[in-house]
């Protein structure tokens, strides 16, 4: 889950990766490696050459995990809109949609209280460079898609529809604004936090609902 978050501490420490060429190298050292070129010499001034080199691998060996630059830092939440949509895909029919929408996103965002300074970097970096955030509005529309072509099989409705469409961005909402807290505190795993939200949102946001959800978070909350 994605939202625009300003870099607190030494958050460049979360993506540290060593250099020369690792044993097979994975998506995932690739991408450190290219989150801590973008954080020393800037995004622009990183070169898909330089990433790879730094790695010890070819550029095509780039190419076969990542389509551009830019992927790297939107890879975990394409990954994330993957997952919603497979995992929504699974749910039983006689599980309410908004409980199902719910699981689902808690599925895809397992981050934990070590995940935080990664996190704010990649949105610091997609904050920060005029490139990256022309790219938003797309990599969210597709989140909102995995959410509204759900919502709209369940209502009846074409997915284009106002209902399923306001499902997908209410809960866009609410996932961002518990996002926003969970990096804010990083007290705890980021699902306890979407959790909360969720259920209010699904409760429409009633009084007592919101007090059982925010007792809920309460007690999961380490301390």
């Amino acid at each position: 889950m994605l939202t625009g978050i300003a870099v607190t501490g030494n958050a460049a420490d979360a993506v540290s990766a060593r250099r020369g060429r690792p044993p097979g190298t994975s998506r995932r050292e690739l991408e450190l490696i290219a989150l801590r070129l973008f954080t020393d010499q800037g995004f622009d001034n990183t070169t898909i050459e330089q990433i790879a080199a730094e790695a010890g691998v070819s550029k095509r060996t780039f190419f076969r995990y990542f389509s551009s630059k830019a992927s790297v830092l939107w890879s975990e939440f394409d990954s994330e809109v993957d997952t919603i949509r497979a995992a929504l895909a699974d749910v039983p029919a006689e599980v309410p949609m908004m409980e199902a929408i719910r699981r689902a996103v808690a599925t895809a965002n397992h981050y934990r209280v070590q995940d935080v300074a990664e996190l704010r970097l990649r949105m610091n970096l997609i904050g920060g460079v005029p490139a990256l955030q022309s790219s938003t509005a797309v990599h969210y529309d597709a989140w909102e898609r995995a959410i509204s072509d759900f919502a709209a099989i369940r209502l009846g409705q074409p997915a284009d529809s106002l209902y399923p469409l306001a499902v997908g961005r209410a809960t866009l909402a609410a996932c961002r604004a518990a996002y926003d807290r969970w990096s804010a505190r990083a007290d705890a795993d980021l699902t306890f936090y979407l959790d909360a939200a969720l259920a209010a949102l699904a409760a429409g946001f009633e009084p007592s609902a919101v007090r059982a959800s925010a007792a809920a978070l309460n007690e999961g909350l380490p301390g």
